[in-house]
């Protein structure tokens, strides 16, 4: 599929790639929190089902509904969009230059220029092991001990 295609209506079988990426972003936000569907559901007043449809991309999210996520997630609506590449712009149409939750990622060894993450690393964020490693970290209360804990995994790497 081409990337003008990804934010257009034509009819096609199956979810579209943004409506796939949005719901994995769900997820993984989701799962970070360590928060069940079920939970999610309830917080935003619909079934686990739903959510599941919202995270396989198979029921499309709407603005309001994804202005709710972004609030009982506590990310910023542009969360959801990070790591997705932007459809080709009609002549003319310059792109707006905003910062956001892209910018941050460098904290998380994101692209340098503030761009979305290589797919490669977009994967390793997804993988349960990164999620249960990221949420554990978290659960580390004093600050000082946390960036011993992070100096410790640094140094534990061999020299490139």
């Amino acid at each position: 599929m081409c990337q003008e295609d990804l934010l257009t209506d034509k009819p096609s079988a199956g979810p579209k790639p943004v409506d796939v990426h949005v719901g994995g972003r769900i997820r993984l936000r989701r799962a970070l929190l360590g928060m069940s569907q079920e939970r999610l559901g309830e917080a935003l007043g619909l079934t686990f089902q739903q959510v599941q449809k919202y995270e396989r991309g198979t029921n499309r999210v709407s603005a309001s509904r994804l202005y709710e996520l972004s609030d009982v997630l506590d990310v910023p609506v542009s969360f959801f969009f990070d790591g997705l590449e932007r459809a080709r712009r009609a002549p003319g149409h310059a792109a707006l230059e905003v910062s956001g939750f892209a910018q941050a990622q460098e904290a998380f060894r994101g692209a340098s220029d503030g761009g979305p993450l290589p797919v490669s690393e977009m994967a390793l964020l997804a993988r349960r092991e990164t999620i249960e490693l990221v949420r554990t970290y978290y659960r580390i209360e004093d600050a000082a001990t946390r960036r011993r804990v992070l100096d410790l995994i640094r140094m534990m790497i061999p020299p490139e």
